[in-house]
């Protein structure tokens, strides 16, 4: 998760709405809710939000007219719809508003943590230059020449290989969850792409195998841990 990140969520549902905020805001994320689309409006006006999370059924507002008026004035930040419309006229409608993703209800609140996470991660590696070396144990990696090397010997990359290990990377020592990788790189989680992604797990702990302290684990029914030494 990056830091400080401000979420701007509207929802008219009270109950769905405080829910919703409350696991945000559990995951680190910092969460104003507003209750229509003309209060979220006004507080996107007022503040500085990274990412909206906004209804497409509202009073006073919808969610669609709401990002309209949002992408006025600032056309770069990233519109999730929530809605309970999953007719494939609505969806269209919804990215035609430019929406950046389109979540119908019921959904998993997990789910919209990892499809915000994706998000976030594609933006910010628009805006600032995400880490592109990393030092793990005694192999240096560079994500940019898609390189793995350790002493004389240097392993090039295949693109899906780079891009897992990256992610791992930037949760080194910690659970990479299972869908979230394989929402971020496969874009979609289902059976085929997660028996890919296995496969490329296998690839990756083959490549590392020369240094002991590194390891990929697997954590039975979440993920991934990339095992590597913490820089002193």
């Amino acid at each position: 998760m990056e830091e400080n990140v401000r979420i701007l969520l509207c929802e008219d549902d009270e109950n769905l709405g405080m829910l919703l905020r409350e696991y945000l805001q559990a995951k680190g994320y910092s969460t104003e809710l507003c209750a229509d689309g003309d209060a979220g409006y006004k507080a996107f006006m007022k503040e500085k939000f990274d990412i909206c999370v906004l209804d497409v059924m509202m009073p006073k507002k919808d969610g669609f007219t709401l990002a309209q008026e949002i992408h006025l004035a600032s056309p770069d930040i990233p519109v999730i719809f929530l809605t309970a419309k999953a007719l494939k006229e609505d969806i269209l409608e919804g990215f035609k508003m430019g929406a950046d993703d389109y979540i119908t209800k019921p959904f998993s609140m997990e789910e919209l943590v990892f499809r915000v996470e994706a998000i976030l991660r594609r933006v910010r590696g628009k805006k600032t230059k995400e880490s592109t070396y990393y030092k793990l144990g005694q192999f240096a990696f560079d994500t940019q020449k898609q390189t793995l090397t350790i002493g004389d010997k240097q392993i090039k990359l295949t693109t899906k290989e780079n891009e897992l290990l990256a992610l791992l990377c930037s949760h080194s020592n910690e659970i990479l969850q299972r869908d979230f990788a394989l929402k971020t790189i496969w874009i979609d989680d289902n059976y085929f792409n997660a028996r890919s992604m296995d496969v490329y797990i296998t690839k990756l702990r083959k490549h590392l195998k020369d240094d002991p302290a590194i390891e990929i684990i697997n954590i039975h029914g979440k993920g991934y841990k990339l095992i590597s030494p913490e820089e002193e």
